[in-house]
């Protein structure tokens, strides 16, 4: 019967060690187990985050751009009235970003500006002809940008052109007779991407 604690010793030393390997593997299983968790929570917050961030892209591409509508200068000019010799039209703007000035309108930066024009000159009885003058002045000097002769019998002006303009400058509208103008509209655009 001695013998017997000793094998029961034997028997229960034999199944602990048993145990530990299954105890050992269940602990290996279980911390793989949260470590395969913390992966997977990792990665869907993950691709969480990745989605917020490609919505966040596209609403904010696909909202129309007001600071880029807000950097294109133009100006839109109407005039009805009477024209005199020599003296420059008394232009105001009735649209847009450029300034005018005493009846010019002044140029904020170089670069290639869209110039429409369009109008019907009356002219007085005595006279046969008019000259309708776009004159660019650039500080001290001034130079003709475009010009029409406008005869009794043809009454309408029509300009579309691109000109290259420089900072600084000054555009006025001339008329070599005095006329009666009508309907009178003289749009620019600043159609190149200069900084001002």
């Amino acid at each position: 019967m001695e013998g017997e604690p000793d094998a029961e010793l034997g028997a229960a030393e034999q199944m602990h060690n048993q145990r530990e390997p299954v105890e050992d593997g269940w602990m290996l299983w279980q911390g793989g187990q949260v470590r395969n968790t913390l992966h997977l929570v990792s990665a869907v917050a993950q691709w969480i985050l990745l989605l917020a961030c490609l919505i966040y892209l596209g609403v904010h591409f696909l909202q129309p751009s007001t600071t880029q509508r807000d950097k294109v200068l133009w100006t839109h000019i109407r005039y009805s009235g009477r024209s005199t010799r020599g003296v420059a039209m008394n232009l105001t703007a009735e649209l847009g970003h450029m300034q005018i000035r005493n009846g010019s309108i002044m140029i904020p930066c170089d670069g290639l500006y869209l110039v429409s024009l369009k109008s019907f000159i009356y002219l007085e009885e005595k006279e046969d002809w008019l000259r309708l003058t776009l004159q660019g002045t650039h500080k001290t000097s001034s130079s003709t940008l475009w010009q029409q002769m406008v005869h009794s019998n043809d009454t309408t002006v029509n300009l579309t052109t691109v000109l290259y303009l420089f900072g600084d400058d000054s555009i006025t509208l001339w008329t070599s007779s005095n006329a009666n103008i009508s309907d009178l509209t003289l749009s620019l655009v600043l159609i190149t991407e200069n900084e001002c």
